[in-house]
């Protein structure tokens, strides 16, 4: 039988010749994680269990980032809380402020991800790992616990949509706009438990192009979004020091129960308009719409890269943000914080106007750092924007590339980058 990457991945992990959709099976576990807002959920689950220890102190990472730096008691409660469980345990990898970054961009970044690997995290952004090749997707608080203990987990196997790219990127294109196509293709739910994977002239894709895709997997219901592995990857790698690996490509005559076909070269930025991710509009449609806006969020764990903060202070250099507009800027990791001083963006960014926060998840779920209050709407580099997602129940949410937010905070409307200049 013809098995897709993720199949593959999953019979190496549950020591099974194959595995066929729909199976349910249990797999050996590369890393599980959580934060601070699910880990103390499933802290409460492990101890229930009676288990004295976690399966491996190397294998379990904790990372405190939605609500820090402490946003009230609340949430310092919330963090204490992992902060003891990770002393108790020897959890070698906890990272907390001062060495934290939005967790899906720190894992990577810390080379704690490799081809090959079975990720499970306590968000549903997991995904964003199958960028590097990994099976990588959400578990509940439950399952997180259950991982900790066992280092395994039980999964139904997926079947897969093939996702083929054609063509070449135009100007100020980049990933996010190929997901939220896909995603306007595909519906919030038109991948429901499957596997979205992508083939084709992927070499179009860097590899934060790539994170920013299987980011948004999810959010066409996809059990997991992967990458075949390539030079691109290869070269991640090997800048993170990682050697041991087993690269993953699916059989020949693989089945899928649907393919999609993404011409770049046809790609204009795209807009995501409320309530939902699937709204996606070309830049050109919206800017005749002239729609004002309030707030721009650059960052979170889908657009918070350096390769993101430099397309933002490509468009802000020179520039002031429209004196209406509050613009506020979120480097992922310390490690993308600290590179945009060293490369002279963050400069750009205070010059022109813009917020710069310490790394956090923050505004993505309405947390902290950049609430929106009844009427306001936000144009965000985030990957949700449901109803009262960030903030007000009655606010908006616009969800477009770093390119397309840091002109439409200069223009104090909705509008690409050919707009402004």
């Amino acid at each position: 039988m013809a098995m897709t990457m993720t199949q593959k991945i999953m019979a190496t992990k549950a020591l099974k010749e194959r595995v066929e959709v729909g199976e349910l099976t249990e797999c050996n576990i590369d890393l599980v994680f959580g934060n601070d807002i699910t880990a103390p959920v499933a802290i409460d689950e492990f101890y229930k269990m009676g288990t004295a220890d976690v399966f491996d102190k190397n294998k379990v990472a904790l990372i405190p980032d939605h609500f820090t730096p402490n946003k009230d008691i609340a949430a310092a409660t919330l963090a204490k809380k992992v902060r003891e469980f990770a002393k108790k345990h020897n959890i070698k990898h906890y990272y907390e402020v001062g060495r934290v970054g939005v967790e899906h961009a720190l894992l990577p970044e810390l080379g704690l991800i490799k081809p090959g690997d079975l990720v499970i995290g306590a968000d549903s952004h997991t995904c964003t790992h199958g960028a590097l090749n990994a099976f990588a997707t959400g578990v509940g608080s439950t399952d997180m616990a259950y991982g900790m203990a066992t280092g395994r987990c039980w999964f139904k196997i997926p079947e897969a949509i093939k996702i083929l790219v054609r063509g070449q990127k135009n100007s100020y294109v980049c990933g996010k706009d190929a997901i939220l196509w896909i995603i306007g293709k595909l519906g919030v739910d038109g991948a429901r438990y499957k596997s979205l994977e992508f083939y084709g002239e992927i070499s179009e894709f860097t590899m934060d192009d790539r994170f920013t895709i299987s980011n948004m997997a999810i959010e066409a219901g996809a059990k997991n979004g992967i990458f075949p592995s390539d030079k691109t990857t290869r070269a991640y790698l090997k800048d993170k020091g990682i050697k041991d690996y087993v690269e993953y490509l699916p059989d020949k005559n693989a089945n899928y129960s649907d393919e999609i076909v993404i011409n770049l070269s046809k790609l204009e930025p795209i807009v995501a308009f409320p309530h939902l991710p699937e709204n996606a509009k070309g830049i050109s449609e919206t800017e005749d719409m002239k729609i004002k806006i309030d707030q721009v969020v650059i960052g979170s764990c889908t657009n918070g890269r350096i390769e993101d903060m430099r397309m933002a202070a490509k468009i802000l250099k020179g520039k002031r943000i429209n004196d209406k507009v509050r613009c506020i800027i979120i480097p992922a990791t310390q490690n993308v914080w600290r590179q945009c001083v060293v490369e002279g963006l963050m400069t750009i960014f205070i010059d022109s106007g813009a917020a710069v926060s310490t790394p956090t998840c923050g505004p993505c779920l309405g947390g902290h750092m950049g609430i929106l209050a009844e009427g306001e709407k936000c144009v965000s580099t985030t990957n949700r924007n449901f109803v009262g997602r960030m903030g007000h129940i009655k606010s908006e949410i616009y969800l477009a590339s770093p390119a397309v937010a840091a002109a439409s905070a200069v223009a104090g409307i909705i509008c690409g980058p050919n707009y402004i200049n």
